[in-house]
């Protein structure tokens, strides 16, 4: 996991379930594409890049940053990102 990032119960349970890969999420978090800060309603920051190990999809990465260490909330490839 990349340092100063810790992944929550779910977001483990997401990716095992989702057949994310933890280096996919590693580069999320240090190389994003797109970063989107105060993303959703619980401040939450939107980590996006374009994984193209899975067919150029985007694996979004959705972070409390608040948490310490910052907690990886959900990871999941969103259809709606161009």
């Amino acid at each position: 996991m990349t340092e100063g990032f810790e992944l929550s119960e779910h977001a483990r349970y997401q990716m095992q379930d989702r057949v994310i890969q933890p280096s996919w999420v590693d580069s999320t978090l240090s190389a994003p594409q797109r970063r989107l800060l105060m993303a959703d309603s619980h401040g939450n920051t939107h980590y996006l890049k374009q994984i193209s190990d899975f067919g150029d999809r985007w694996l979004r990465v959705v972070v409390n940053p608040t948490a310490d260490p910052q907690r990886v909330v959900t990871v999941f490839f969103d259809r709606r990102v161009k």
